[in-house]
């Protein structure tokens, strides 16, 4: 069976200034979620399960039309960001 991470893609930011980016991990937990090892996935990248709530609630929007759609697609953007960020805040500067 061939490793799914022969198949990712590099960081270039990782790779050409040393520093991680703030979406570096954000392929091997996606693939540790299909893998089922959950906790894993989020220690790997904190925001994977809301940003898989947020395409999945885009996609769902997408077929049915809800009253507060914007709304809420906006709150789990916001929600993303600051997950995002923080994250990245405490992997680089704090650990």
């Amino acid at each position: 069976m061939i490793a799914p991470e022969e198949y990712m893609l590099p960081c270039l930011n990782k790779k050409l200034l040393g520093i991680e980016c703030m979406g570096c991990g954000l392929q091997r937990s996606v693939v540790l979620v299909f893998q089922g090892d959950f906790v894993a996935a989020f220690h790997m990248y904190p925001a994977v399960y809301t940003l898989i709530l947020l395409f999945g609630f885009i996609i769902l929007n997408y077929f049915k039309n809800f009253k507060f759609a914007s709304k809420i697609i906006l709150s789990l953007a916001i929600i993303n960001v600051i997950i995002i960020i923080g994250s990245f805040i405490l992997k680089t500067f704090i650990n």
